[in-house]
């Protein structure tokens, strides 16, 4: 049986902010995961924190269901490949990867994942880290790697996500309906009315304005509704007091 989302744990070790905590949670339920593990946070209550569940921000269940848990070695009871975080490898220990590469691996598996992510100070300690199969560590600029918490938590989340499947992007419920020839020939129709009752377009010499306006609409291919808009212009124009003996311009040849 391939991995799931409800085969997913996120832990995080020591977490000092209680905000971090709530926009953790956030960044799980965005992405469908629901399962949260603290270890030793900074305060026993965090889950309750007034900063906690601002920053969840809707994913109030995420944290009634969060657990507390005293050691890694607990958070990890069940989980069957445990992913460590880190900015940069170790000497020793588990593989280094970057989170998409071994996703894909992952998503074919059967196995219990769990993500594991350390305080906001000073990361994991070698020792949890040995705890785990893997390391991930995710790209960025080489001279500014530090990533917030909850961000890490976001990026994660999401990348596992889409190695499962991801969502799907909500399509339009319909497209527009275009306008046809003859809508379009009688917007011209309208607008050159309008235009030579403003005095910009002088029916003597009217150039190619009218050719290009038509040149215009037909790359625009333009929607029913777009028609409607113009031809809306075009009666608004027309009840205006056509001005006496001025003739605008209507474009160069």
């Amino acid at each position: 049986m391939p991995a799931s989302v409800e085969s997913t744990r996120f832990i995080l070790i020591q977490t000092s902010h209680p905000g971090n905590v709530g926009a953790a949670a956030r960044a799980m339920k965005v992405m469908g995961f629901s399962e949260l593990v603290l270890v030793r946070p900074r305060f026993a209550d965090v889950l309750c924190q007034e900063d906690t569940i601002a920053m969840a921000s809707g994913a109030a269940d995420i944290l009634a269901r969060a657990r507390i848990v005293e050691t890694l070695e607990e958070a990890l009871e069940g989980v069957t490949y445990a992913c460590a975080t880190a900015m940069t490898p170790r000497d020793f220990g588990p593989p280094t990867s970057a989170p998409r590469p071994l996703f894909a691996e992952l998503a074919a598996s059967g196995h219990t994942l769990g993500l594991v992510f350390g305080s906001e100070r000073y990361g994991m300690s070698n020792e949890d880290v040995y705890r785990c199969h893997a390391v991930l560590s995710i790209p960025t600029h080489p001279d500014y790697g530090s990533l917030n918490l909850s961000q890490a938590v976001q990026l994660l989340a999401y990348e596992w996500r889409q190695a499962l499947g991801g969502f799907e992007v909500a399509a339009r419920t319909a497209d527009p309906l275009l306008a046809d020839g003859r809508a379009v020939q009688g917007l011209l129709g309208h607008l050159q009315e309008a235009l030579e009752h403003i005095g910009y377009l002088d029916p003597a010499a009217p150039k190619k304005l009218m050719p290009r306006l038509n040149q215009l609409f037909n790359r625009a291919q333009l929607t029913q509704e777009e028609v409607h808009i113009l031809r809306g212009m075009a009666r608004s124009m027309l009840r205006l007091q056509a001005p006496s003996g001025h003739r605008g311009d209507a474009g160069e040849d």
